[in-house]
């Protein structure tokens, strides 16, 4: 069975942010990762982690103003030293949580637009070396257009392709079993092409993101192909509970004994 790591910023939402890591370690998770943690003081979020028993696993980078429709800040060439602040930001809160990745969102643009798209290469590359200085690895993640319209990076193929260009070796991808279902489709497949490129997993159940084996997609088969892959990093457990998170979780048993 693959290791589990609660997404905080969609699960234990029953309780404030900051008791959701107790919570998550009495329910049997080792990790947890989320969004985004700036509005919290980084030694706080430490603090919290220690007292629970929990390693960090992931969060992204400040996205620029979310209220106001950013999502990322990568291939938007107008705010090139907006983006490079952000970067200097996550590294301090990362550095504080140790936390082995950081995911790089992309931001609202046209996958097209040769001017974004040599933003993005930019991006990736001052990134990945700020990142690979530090001993942190970068992902990036493609993202659909249900969830996320207008999103630039929206092709997991696309996400291979720079990051073979890039050839940094802090930069892999941030493989969303969710998001790839609804933009492709052939889960297991794109996980055995894909496997050398993958730094990170996340899972939730298709189409409606609740507790995985809830949706069309058999979460479960697609657990048992981590295994046999030889997967050994997290799976974020990215998902919108149906209800209550802790009613939610007889998943995880069952994902236990299959």
């Amino acid at each position: 069975m693959p290791r589990f790591a609660a997404n905080l910023s969609m699960m234990f939402n029953e309780l404030p942010f900051l008791d959701r890591f107790a919570e998550a370690a009495e329910c049997g998770f080792e990790a947890v990762e989320f969004l985004f943690p700036y509005d919290f003081d980084p030694e706080e979020i430490a603090r919290k982690l220690e007292n629970a028993g929990l390693v960090q696993v992931l969060f992204n980078m400040p996205p620029g103003n979310w209220d106001a429709g950013d999502r990322g800040l990568a291939a938007l060439p107008g705010r090139r030293d907006e983006f490079r602040q952000s970067v200097a930001t996550a590294l301090r809160y990362g550095r504080i949580l140790e936390v082995p990745n950081l995911h790089m969102m992309a931001g609202i643009a046209s996958p097209e637009d040769p001017v974004a798209i040599a933003s993005y290469r930019d991006s990736l590359r001052f990134a990945a070396d700020m990142t690979g200085e530090a001993g942190i690895g970068l992902l990036i993640e493609p993202l659909n257009g249900r969830d996320m319209p207008g999103y630039f990076l929206n092709h997991f193929d696309r996400a291979a392709a720079f990051i073979e260009d890039i050839a940094h070796p802090a930069l892999k991808l941030q493989f969303d079993i969710y998001h790839h279902e609804i933009l492709h489709g052939g889960v297991i497949a794109s996980l055995e092409r894909m496997m050398p490129l993958i730094g990170h997993i996340q899972v939730a159940s298709v189409p409606h993101r609740n507790e995985p084996g809830s949706g069309t997609l058999d979460d479960f088969a697609v657990f048992n192909a981590l295994d046999a892959l030889g997967y050994a990093g997290w799976v974020g457990c990215e998902y919108r509970p149906a209800g209550s998170t802790r009613d939610g979780l007889e998943w995880l048993e069952r994902a236990s004994r299959t």
